[in-house]
């Protein structure tokens, strides 16, 4: 199973699209990994100004996601005036690892209200909550605790051998007490006891202090990609 399929299955779209030699999807607000369009087969620029359209009516910013091996697509992008966005890099770990601490997280599914609030401080909301419902198969809210108060959150999702982490949050007062980290290894926990052998997630490449926490962890770089977006 590639990254990419984990990532779809447990960051899903409320709808995709096959249009011609690319895949619509529609966000409704779950952000730009559920609303980017990716490329399927060979293309011309007038395919490409069908899926502009087509975005367009569903009210969406033209977006493209570029995967390793669409280098003609991101030129085509670039000549069409489409700036480079978030690159991302994805990172691998095997499990098991270490279980977290006593009382330093607390897996549950629906999501508690304290985690949805402590989300929303985030800019998480409720098209992104929904993301989370869609998701078929095992998963669950990661709710961590620091000095006996709620410090931040996390998703996590089981698809296959692969669970994904998604949606990782930590109240900036709270940071450098280990929240993160209690996140991270109480999903592997949790993909572990479902039938996960890997931990996976995407993050951006300028986000240093959680790829310092990732490698920590003996989680690795196992791919790269970015977004196209042109903006009005």
């Amino acid at each position: 199973m590639s990254f990419a399929e984990a990532l779809e299955a447990t960051w899903p779209p409320a709808e995709t699209l096959a249009f011609g030699p690319f895949v619509l999807r529609r966000g409704a607000g779950g952000g730009k990994r559920v609303s980017a369009a990716n490329r399927t087969g060979a293309f011309t620029a007038e395919d490409i100004a069908r899926a502009e359209a087509a975005m367009q009516d569903w009210g969406q910013e033209k977006l493209f996601v570029i995967w390793p091996g669409d280098e003609a697509l991101d030129q085509a992008l670039d000549a069409r005036g489409y700036r480079v966005i978030d690159p991302v890099l994805a990172y691998e770990g095997t499990l098991p690892l270490s279980p977290p601490p006593h009382m330093a997280t607390f897996p549950h599914w629906p999501p508690m209200q304290i985690a949805c609030d402590l989300w929303a401080e985030a800019h998480i909301g409720p098209g992104r909550l929904a993301v989370m419902e869609r998701v078929k198969g095992p998963k669950a809210v990661i709710l961590a605790r620091s000095d006996d108060k709620p410090s931040g959150a996390g998703f996590v999702a089981v698809h296959g051998a692969t669970a994904m982490i998604h949606a990782v949050e930590v109240r900036p007062a709270m940071r450098r007490r280990g929240a993160g980290r209690h996140i991270l290894l109480a999903a592997a926990a949790f993909a572990a006891e479902h039938g996960a052998r890997t931990l996976a997630l995407a993050v951006t490449e300028g986000n240093s202090a959680a790829r310092a926490l990732y490698s920590s962890l003996g989680m690795q770089v196992v791919g790269q990609y970015h977004y196209r977006i042109q903006e009005p």
